[in-house]
């Protein structure tokens, strides 16, 4: 989930789709992207080289979404301090996970700032995401006719399927347990 080591960010401060009631598996298929490939948005123009700019977006083309990268402007790409954050549920919370590891190997003065964010391959808003990890596991272990449940925990992008009897209450606790300490955001974002 975290490229370099980031710490945990406090999900409180996102307004992601964990917030909101659950929505059937029917409607999550219907509005999941494929879980390989994601495009770059770069962002803050005239912070990177042409060349510097080309190699990030190479290099963040192949992440997993949602993504961010974050890097200390005294310092440039090529530093400790640069810190991409993959494979979240969104790119609000890689952003705070991308500048919060950023900021805390930075040497130069200027706080760190997201040069670019990781999305899937023909993003538009939809009322689901997840992040390519959790929409490949959705694909492969969301099955069964009844009692199937998928819950996300969005500050560490970490989740959990689970199916049978009891499937909300083993999905929210096999996301929890998938983080390591474990987490306490998890909720359940499809369910069935």
């Amino acid at each position: 989930m975290r490229l370099a080591g980031l710490a945990v960010v406090v999900a409180a401060a996102l307004g992601t789709a964990a917030a909101a009631d659950p929505v059937t598996g029917k409607v999550a298929r219907a509005v999941l992207f494929a879980p390989e490939g994601a495009e770059v948005e770069m962002l803050v123009p005239g912070i990177l080289s042409e060349g510097d700019a080309a190699a990030l977006r190479m290099v963040a083309e192949a992440q997993p979404y949602y993504g961010a990268v974050a890097i200390s402007p005294d310092e440039g790409l090529m530093a400790e301090a640069t810190v991409a954050a993959a494979n979240y549920h969104d790119t609000d919370a890689a952003n705070l996970a991308a500048l919060a590891g950023c900021d805390a190997k930075r040497k130069g003065a200027s706080p760190c700032v997201v040069v670019a964010l990781i999305r899937p391959k023909g993003w538009e808003p939809r009322g689901v995401q997840l992040s390519a990890a959790a929409t490949a596991g959705f694909a492969k272990d969301y099955k069964g006719k009844r009692g199937k449940a998928l819950a996300i925990s969005t500050s560490t992008g970490r989740w959990g399927v689970a199916t049978g009897d009891g499937a909300v209450t083993a999905a929210v606790a096999a996301c929890a347990a998938m983080a390591a300490p474990p987490v306490a955001d998890c909720a359940v974002v499809v369910a069935d």
